[in-house]
């Protein structure tokens, strides 16, 4: 299957290389005031632009917190570096998917590669954090989403920001442990908390105005930017009613070839129980209950790999 249509150019980080703190493409603004350590990360992954223009962006309009701490960070810039529009699914990662090395036996222990390099480089800022928003974008032209992880606390704040109108709340990969579930944002006693915005396709033109907006809710929702500001810098998305998603099944590639039965694109509600939504080996994978929700089918679907996430709709949480 070709790729989508790349509609955006990454943009230009040569100016914010060397950061502010020490570590390369990270930034921190201190207000000099009692207040969370609030941080939004971009470029997990090499090949999705549009949390990296948001952070660009927001470098530009130079929003300052009001108390605490603001840090913006660029994680994967090698790969980001080699991003080829005419090959664009290539740059996702170099030699590892670095959303899958956040378990501190892996950071500490012996492997080399330029994802684990640069996520050991990041460490120190990561786990110094309050709160935290991870940027990320989608395969396909599914509507954005929130993902929370499978804590209260995360729940809690995913619907105090208010935005996307999509929360998921779900377990990970079984391939590794993503940035949100790592060290205390994953241990449900402990306060910090990371979210995950999926902002719309790839190089879709819009994704970026859903990063911004996404970030731009989380800071309100932290508390340490002051809201007329943020509208007047740069208004926000509203996202309406909110619903919530708990993903219940993970759909593995086992034998391939796997093979969708239809186009999905994500979210999608399977109605009855028992439908076959696609095959792997020529064997049927079926709907788990009535009511299935298809969470972000994937394109890459060799064995061992993730295919789909299946969930069903819960009541939001109490705040």
């Amino acid at each position: 299957m070709r790729p989508p249509r790349v509609e955006i150019a990454p943009p230009d980080l040569s100016p914010y290389r060397e950061g502010n703190t020490g570590i390369s493409h990270v930034w921190c603004f201190d207000s000099g005031r009692p207040g969370p350590h609030v941080g939004i990360n971009a470029l997990t992954h090499g090949n999705e632009l549009s949390g990296a223009w948001a952070l660009v962006r927001l470098l530009e309009l130079g929003l300052r917190p009001r108390h605490g701490r603001l840090s913006l960070s660029f994680a994967n810039v090698e790969a980001f570096s080699r991003f080829d529009p005419a090959d664009p699914t290539a740059s996702r990662y170099l030699e590892e998917d670095m959303n899958r090395l956040w378990k501190t036996e892996l950071l500490e222990g012996p492997a080399r590669t330029v994802e684990l390099r640069r996520a050991r480089e990041l460490l120190p800022h990561f786990r110094s954090l309050d709160f935290l928003l991870d940027l990320h974008s989608m395969q396909t032209a599914s509507a954005p989403l929130l993902l929370c992880g499978l804590t209260r606390k995360a729940r809690r704040f995913a619907r105090r920001m208010g935005y996307p109108a999509t929360v998921v709340a779900d377990a990970g990969h079984p391939g590794g442990v993503r940035l949100i579930d790592f060290g205390a944002f994953g241990e449900p006693r402990r306060k910090p908390v990371a979210v995950l915005l999926e902002a719309g396709q790839h190089w879709a033109r819009q994704s970026i105005d859903v990063a911004l907006a996404g970030c731009l809710h989380f800071l309100r929702a932290t508390d340490i930017l002051d809201a007329e500001l943020a509208m007047r810098l740069a208004p926000t998305r509203k996202a309406g009613r909110q619903r919530f998603i708990e993903v219940t099944h993970a759909v593995t590639v086992r034998r391939g070839p796997f093979v969708f039965k239809d186009g999905f694109q994500g979210l999608e509600v399977i109605e009855k129980a028992g439908t076959v939504i696609a095959t792997d080996g020529g064997e049927p994978v079926r709907t788990p209950y009535d009511h299935c929700v298809l969470i972000m089918p994937s394109r890459r679907l060799a064995p061992g790999l993730t295919a789909v996430r299946l969930g069903r709709e819960v009541p939001p949480p109490r705040i």
